[in-house]
């Protein structure tokens, strides 16, 4: 099975890391990754600190592997969770939504590994300047927020710009991907939208449904004119959402209201009609439902494969 620099640095068996999907990446999924030989990661999200002091102890009743908390920055909790994390001494911390300058002093005192999601080379060298373990180079092709480059243009220039490893996101859903960004120069890859399917994922299966029935021109970004775009499934909420986006007559706090709590509803409601469901444009590749331990054992076999018939198309 194809292993990297990264199996050694974060103690796992394959270079997948979880996506820390908010409202989503909760113990149960985050345990099962990890015990499946990946990182898995619980999201913190806007959730509070005793929330994720829960989550972490209850991963580390269902795992003795490796796992990692991912922390939204922006949300008001993040201080609080920051210090959390360091005082429980997590294996991981991923970061996304922010500068994780101000605590990475803090966590690397604490012994964790800090891996920042960005978005651009300048992100990532400032997050080698800030002293991070590695960096997630997350392409416009992912579920949720996202920047402007997609995988296949950023995840080069960032694996040039920086010695740091550099994991792949955006896009990766089989293990075609996988291959694709270990020839990019990545040391492993983050997959999100194909662990939404995971048995052990408690999302609602709505959600469930929707990305096994997705095709590949079913996801739309929205948010670009608030400066934070997020990519999701296509239903009435994202395109009532997309349409006022160009509507000059509603303001942008108007526009920000409107995706209050969206994500929630269709996370943990299934709500067909004002849910968001967030979601990356690989969608159209997953087909079935699996336990974690199948989707990566599948994910891992596809791109040995792949890699193994490498040298025969260059003939």
């Amino acid at each position: 099975m194809t292993t990297t620099e990264l199996c050694n640095l974060l103690e796992i068996e394959y270079p997948v890391l979880q996506g820390g999907m908010a409202w989503i990446a909760d113990a149960p999924l985050a345990a099962a990754v990890s015990n499946a030989g990946g990182l898995g990661l619980i999201a913190a999200g806007v959730s509070s600190a005793e929330y994720v002091s829960e989550q972490i102890k209850e991963a580390r009743r269902l795992t003795d592997k490796p796992f990692g908390v991912n922390i939204m920055l922006m949300s008001r909790n993040a201080e609080a969770i920051a210090e959390l994390v360091a005082k429980e001494k997590v294996a991981v911390v991923t970061t996304g939504a922010g500068s994780p300058s101000p605590y990475i002093k803090l966590w690397i005192d604490a012994g964790i590994k800090v891996i920042p999601v960005v978005a651009s080379t300048g992100l990532a060298k400032m997050a080698q300047r800030w002293g991070a373990t590695a960096v997630i180079a997350e392409g416009s092709e992912s579920g949720g927020h996202i920047g402007e480059t997609s995988t296949m243009a950023l995840v080069p220039q960032v694996c040039d710009a920086i010695s740091l490893p550099v994991i792949a996101a955006g896009g990766i859903a089989d293990g075609r991907g996988i291959a694709a960004a270990l020839m990019l120069g990545a040391a492993g890859v983050q997959v999100g939208t194909r662990f939404l399917v995971a048995h052990e994922c408690s999302v609602h299966q709505n959600y469930k449904d929707k990305i096994i029935k997705a095709k590949d021109i079913d996801t739309v970004a929205t948010g670009k004119r608030l400066g934070h775009p997020i990519r999701s499934l296509k239903t009435p909420f994202s395109r009532e959402l997309y349409s006022k986006e160009y509507d000059s007559n509603i303001s942008n706090q108007e526009l920000e209201a409107l995706g209050k709590g969206a994500l929630k509803l269709a996370a943990e409601e299934g709500d067909l009609q004002q849910g968001l469901f967030m979601a990356g444009q690989i969608a159209g590749l997953i087909k079935e439902e699996q336990s974690a331990q199948a989707i990566i054992e599948t994910l891992m076999s596809e791109a040995q494969a792949t890699l193994s018939r490498a040298a025969s198309w260059a003939n």
